[in-house]
């Protein structure tokens, strides 16, 4: 994966409007595999390229909440990071993510209720420029006060 800063934590206090990161990841066979063994969603679609070519997709895609999991680990490792409590997420899928496609997730600081450590973030998720999902998410940060 590729990334634009280390894992960590920024606390509440150090969170400023604007702030983003984000993560890149090719989405493999293997990733799909294992994400179909876990959430143990085997939908055709996503497994079998003769079912799937006969489909809207024409084609094998991604589960969406694979690629929604990559918004979860921008927030988890980097913004805020550790220590991070999510509290809600939504999510619009607008296109399909394929095996081999590079994911680039992002985030990015909307509103900060420090009193509340809630922090709220823009998020999406692009292939070769074009967005494939939108979204928000709001969090309870951590604080160097509590943690």
């Amino acid at each position: 994966m590729l990334d634009n800063l280390p894992r960590g934590t920024i606390c509440i206090e150090d969170i400023e409007m604007g702030m983003s990161r984000y993560l890149q990841k090719v989405v493999t066979d293997e990733d799909i595999e294992m994400f179909a063994q876990i959430s143990t969603d085997r939908n055709p679609v996503h497994l079998d390229d003769d079912y799937a070519r006969d489909t809207i997709f024409q084609g094998r895609i991604a589960h969406g909440m694979l690629t929604a999991g990559l918004i979860s680990a921008v927030i988890g490792e980097q913004l805020p990071g550790h220590g991070t409590v999510y509290m809600g997420q939504s999510l619009k899928f607008l296109a399909p993510v394929r095996p081999g496609d590079l994911v680039h997730a992002e985030v990015k600081v909307v509103d900060i209720e420090v009193s509340k450590r809630r922090v709220k973030l823009e998020c999406h998720c692009e292939v070769d420029g074009k967005k494939v999902l939108i979204g928000e998410a709001t969090v309870m940060a951590p604080s160097r006060k509590f943690d």
